[in-house]
């Protein structure tokens, strides 16, 4: 549930309000803030302050177009949050290319702790021909194990399909030494008719196996995904996707999983 105001052509401000599972505490499903803050957009610039949307895979997760099945691949596997405390700015000197930076707090819209720690962002965006979209990403937050992410994605849409690819790393997960991980993400989408589309997606996570350990340190998480199905709305703002998703773990001593859903998305 949002609320949208426009002070001025270029001063607008947001608020909306998410019901979902806190991730933090015993509590199910609670109410939070996703968003809450100003925007100021002119021209080629733009900057926004409070409560905001992070630009760490906004266009991946837009490509991709199945958010209310699964989430894409640094949001899913907890690279960075999608929203966070902070302010960002974004500048394109021309239509084919843009530029972003942020200063966040770190810590997710979900748990707001007051520390010396904050994540730098900067982003390259870059459209060289319709369609086609590649992007550059780097993060860091200073503590004594500096966490770093490190992102490269490119992705390719027209009317009738449109196909994604992204490579993911990132330094010392939680700001612990020697706690990498890494992946890469495949995924795609046809569409046959009108209302009617098919799509799929290949996920593949990876932990280092750091000096002593017999394990990587991740190894309960890591594995590869999965996913396909086909999405049909027979009216607009309802959608309609049966998903079939395969998770081969890592970890061998775990068996392969799969399951078969009925997802719906209700938009207005």
């Amino acid at each position: 549930l949002g609320y949208e105001y426009f002070f001025t052509e270029s001063l607008s401000s947001r608020v909306n309000i998410d019901v979902g599972d806190p991730g933090v505490g015993k509590l199910q499903m609670t109410a939070f803030i996703k968003n809450a803050y100003l925007l100021y957009k002119k021209n080629n610039f733009s900057a926004r302050f409070g409560m905001i949307g992070v630009d760490q895979f906004n266009i991946q997760e837009k490509l991709w177009g199945y958010r209310y099945i699964y989430k894409s691949f640094q949001d899913a596997y907890n690279f960075g949050p999608s929203a966070d405390l902070g302010a960002a700015i974004e500048y394109s000197p021309a239509s084919f290319i843009s530029f972003d930076a942020s200063i966040l707090n770190g810590e997710g819209y979900k748990k707001l702790q007051a520390d010396s720690t904050f994540k730098q962002t900067i982003g390259l965006t870059i459209k060289p021909i319709k369609g086609l979209v590649i992007r550059g990403y780097y993060d860091r937050m200073n503590n004594r194990f500096n966490q770093q992410s490190f992102s490269i994605f490119a992705g390719y849409s027209q009317k009738m399909f449109r196909i994604g690819a992204e490579y993911n790393k990132q330094l010392n997960n939680g700001m612990i030494d020697l706690h990498d991980m890494s992946g890469v993400s495949f995924y795609g989408a046809v569409n046959i008719a009108e209302k009617f589309s098919i799509f799929g997606r290949y996920d593949n996570l990876k932990s280092t196996l750091n000096t002593g350990e017999t394990l990587p340190w991740n190894i309960k998480k890591d594995g590869q995904l999965f996913m396909a199905g086909f999405d049909y709305s027979p009216v607009k703002g309802i959608k309609i996707a049966p998903t079939y998703s395969g998770w081969a773990p890592e970890d061998d001593t775990l068996p392969f999983t799969s399951i078969v859903a009925l997802n719906f998305e209700i938009r207005f």
